[in-house]
């Protein structure tokens, strides 16, 4: 039986053969898909880097709603390699030149785009007019007008378009979001963000070079940092200011070494925010009228650990956050689930790192940001 996209099983449920029960029982959904791979949507993985190799891959094979069914690589010797390892067909394996004819694949469903982030917006284009879902990973693109481009496309294209903000789609995630909406602690006062490694690896690398990376540390790790001050703050920021120091000018020549930003935001809250490829940081600390509570590590792959001013832990059992993610998505693409990382969110931070840059060209100065609730998933 064929698998199911969201336009053959728009079909079904038009002509009544699902009918409303399919759209409003989860459950009923869930059973179509449980022990069933070949109802199962299927993933092409475009680049097939450390990231798709050591996490994206392997979590395709834990996915409930999806599954590996293609890939796209420049490197011939890597498809014998995954052909073997992941059973992946011939005719399901692409480069970067014959890429779009996977249009006329309908064991691909959904398209991600796993290479530098200057080439996002390209393939994320290219993958909506083939017809397929797209999830870009982060960030979106290099610019917004770039985020702009990509949204447009797949509004034509009448596809489905998320990032790859895994974060998005763990329970520690949500515990935070719940804290401040249900006020647990009270009102959120200061959010204070880090997230950064130390870059010892090759000078060469495509994440030091701008042409590629269009920013360093910002557009990397940053952009965890940006997204733990506003889920932490419950909200939008409305200004931002920033700072950038180096101390390896030798080696970070071309991109951002470490940079520092404030946010405030419309309820008084205010945030700060540290991003750096040359100092180890992987916290989040909101502090509330009521007490606190932490995340210690937030942002790395797993386990994560928390804790609060009451002395309790928060505590999850460890999943992996990468299967979590790509299963929210397709739930989002076959049942019509909220999607947790939408387009949208994806240009709200390119708007704001933009920003953050405009203040460090001009000495720190604050940029007003006019957000509302853009990206916003409650």
């Amino acid at each position: 039986m064929k698998h199911y996209t969201r336009r053959n099983f728009g079909k079904l449920a038009t002509t009544g053969f699902f009918g409303a029960a399919v759209f409003g029982s989860v459950q009923l959904a869930m059973g179509l898909n449980k022990g069933n791979e070949t109802k199962k949507l299927g993933v092409a993985l475009v680049g097939l880097g450390s990231y798709s190799t050591y996490q994206l891959a392997p979590a395709l094979v834990q996915t409930e709603y999806c599954y590996l069914a293609g890939i796209v690589t420049g490197t011939k010797e890597k498809e014998a390699a995954w052909a073997n390892k992941y059973n992946i067909p011939k005719k399901n394996i692409y480069n970067y030149e014959n890429f779009d004819a996977i249009a006329n694949n309908d064991d691909i469903d959904i398209v991600y785009v796993v290479l530098p982030n200057s080439m996002h917006a390209d393939f994320s284009i290219r993958a909506a007019k083939a017809g397929k879902h797209v999830i870009c990973e982060k960030p979106m693109a290099v610019s917004v007008e770039e985020c702009d481009a990509i949204m447009a496309a797949c509004k034509k294209a009448d596809v489905k378009l998320s990032v790859g903000y895994r974060m998005q789609s763990d329970p520690y995630t949500q515990e935070v979001k719940k804290y401040v909406r249900e006020k647990t602690f009270g009102d959120v006062h200061f959010v204070s963000s880090d997230a950064a490694y130390i870059s010892r690896g090759n000078p060469d690398q495509w994440r030091l070079k701008k042409k590629l990376s269009g920013g360093g540390a910002l557009l990397n790790m940053g952009v965890y940092a940006i997204q733990t001050s506003i889920y932490g703050v419950g909200e939008n920021p409305t200004s931002v200011s920033a700072q950038e120091f180096s101390t390896r000018p030798e080696y970070f020549k071309d991109t951002d070494e470490t940079i520092t930003a404030q946010f405030t935001f419309n309820n008084g809250a205010v945030a700060h925010m540290m991003t750096s490829h040359n100092a180890n940081g992987n916290r989040l600390k909101v502090h509330c009228s009521n007490g606190w509570f932490e995340l210690d590590p937030a942002h790395n792959y797993g386990p994560i650990n928390g804790r609060t001013s009451k002395g309790n832990t928060i505590s999850f059992p460890y999943q992996s956050q990468q299967a979590l993610q790509m299963d929210d998505f397709a739930r989002h693409i076959l049942l019509g689930t909220k999607n947790v990382a939408p387009g949208e969110m994806g240009k709200r931070d390119m708007i704001i790192a933009e920003a953050i840059y405009a203040s460090i060209v001009n000495g720190g100065k604050t940029q007003p940001l006019n957000l509302g609730t853009m990206g916003i998933v409650s």
